[in-house]
Order: C-alpha cells, then sequence, then structure tokens
C-alpha cells in the first residue's frame, strides 16, 4: 500500500509558495521532495503538493494509494463535498480529477498537521527559498 503525506505553504497570503510530499510503501521510504514554486495561495501550493506527489506515485507505476493531507479544503474538494469557487483553483483542481482517474484506487484523508509533520516541514522550507534575481 502507498500512504502520501502532502504539503503546501506560503509565507504570507499570497506569498512564497513551497510544496511537500513523503511517499511510502508499506512503512518504508521510497521518496520525500520540497519544491519551491513562486508567488501564490496557500490553497493554491497544496493543490499543487498533491498534483506533484501523483505524479510521482504513477511514475513508480502504483495505482493503489491514500493521501494525507491537513488542508481540510483540499480534501472536501476533491471528495466532492466543497465546490471549487476559487477561478486559479479550478484548473488545477480539473488536473487533478484526471490524475486520480488513473489509480485503480484512490483515497484522500484529512489528518491533523501534527500527524502530517514531515510533509509540511519539507513545504515550510521550499516556501522559504531565497530567489534572487
Amino acid at each position: 500500500m502507498i500512504k502520501v503525506y502532502v504539503d503546501g505553504a506560503s509565507a504570507g497570503n499570497p506569498g512564497k509558495m513551497g510544496i511537500g510530499y513523503v511517499v511510502y510503501k508499506d512503512k518504508v521510504l521510497l521518496k520525500k521532495k520540497s519544491v519551491y514554486l513562486g508567488i501564490g495561495t496557500n490553497n493554491f501550493a497544496e493543490y499543487c503538493a498533491l498534483i506533484a506527489a501523483l505524479i510521482e506515485v504513477l511514475a513508480l507505476g502504483e495505482r493503489v494509494c491514500e493521501v494525507y493531507t491537513d488542508s481540510k479544503l483540499l480534501c472536501e474538494q476533491i471528495r466532492g463535498n466543497f465546490k471549487v469557487k476559487s477561478k486559479s483553483i479550478y484548473p488545477l483542481f480539473i488536473l487533478l480529477k484526471e490524475a486520480v482517474e488513473k489509480f485503480h484506487s484512490f483515497k484522500i484523508i484529512y489528518t491533523p498537521r501534527e500527524k502530517n509533520k514531515e510533509a509540511d516541514k519539507l513545504a515550510k522550507q521550499a516556501a522559504s527559498f531565497l530567489f534572487y534575481s
């Protein structure tokens, strides 16, 4: 069983965004990643974190996964319980639904931030990236 922990962060809202995700298979760490995304909102970062993580899982050839997120909004929008009202988030929602369709079994589960510490730390590290032009 693949278990994925995802988080997005922004230093300010909008502000510098970062994502983090951690992928486990049968409790063995397969991948962890932290990526700076530029300027945007926390919700945008949350969506990007999940999209990036699912691309990673699909690239590993896996088609069954559980995703854990501390974003209630992301979780409930993907489950279809909350509408997507943001025009900037809607395209990400559509892409995410396309990715989810590639899985034989997909669950997204809300988890408190305290149980998502590793992904949270990675996302915050990425959001604190110093960009020099």
